[in-house]
């Protein structure tokens, strides 16, 4: 188990950006990319990897996950919502992703909200789940274990990383294929909401 620990440490899954984290100044582009790039290169797989390009801002932008920026600068909220679009993607697609948001886009945009509090609230969810996560390692590396022990003599360590990697990849399909689902009851509720007004 110790060297499980040591690749969950190694990957930060702890480290968010924090609204206190956040310059209290609107940012240029360059400086919201080093703000992610800071908080996130320990989790890169590669060096050359990227967390967040200028491109990648400009589509988020362009595709309207993000209200409009003035003046080439990022506001606070603006950080929020990449961070919630940075998170999102990793397992939605773009289209999806700005389903989850567009709700509350537009709420922050008439201003209706308060995205502190949101932002907040996300920031306390995260972290319990990474608790959850390291806490729920061992139970899965010992149902792992019993399975490999029923196994012919084969090579033990690679045995358990293969059943490992089977099980983690089960489980993230698990929860994006249920996070699609209720992405598209968000679609449905809202053509319902519409149907309502008229």
């Amino acid at each position: 188990m110790d060297w499980l620990k040591e690749v969950v440490t190694s990957l930060n899954f702890d480290r968010i950006i924090e609204r206190d984290d956040i310059p209290k100044i609107d940012l240029y582009m360059d400086q919201v990319t080093q703000l992610f790039e800071g908080a996130y290169a320990a989790g890169k797989r590669n060096q050359e990897d990227k967390i967040l390009t200028k491109t990648m801002i400009n589509n988020y932008a362009k595709d309207n996950l993000l209200f409009p920026i003035k003046n080439k600068r990022y506001t606070k909220e603006h950080i929020m919502f990449i961070q919630f679009i940075y998170q999102l993607k990793a397992s939605l697609s773009i289209r999806d992703t700005k389903t989850v948001l567009e709700k509350l886009n537009q709420s922050v945009k008439e201003e209706s909200i308060d995205i502190d509090q949101i932002y907040d609230q996300y920031v306390l969810l995260m972290d319990k789940q990474v608790d959850d996560f390291v806490q729920s390692l061992p139970r899965m590396l010992e149902e792992v274990d019993e399975i490999v022990a029923e196994m012919d003599d084969h090579d033990q360590v690679y045995l358990k990383q293969l059943f490992l990697i089977f099980s983690l990849v089960h489980q993230s399909n698990m929860y994006r294929r249920l996070a699609e689902r209720l992405t598209d009851r968000l679609v449905e509720d809202s053509k319902t909401d519409n149907k309502q007004k008229d």
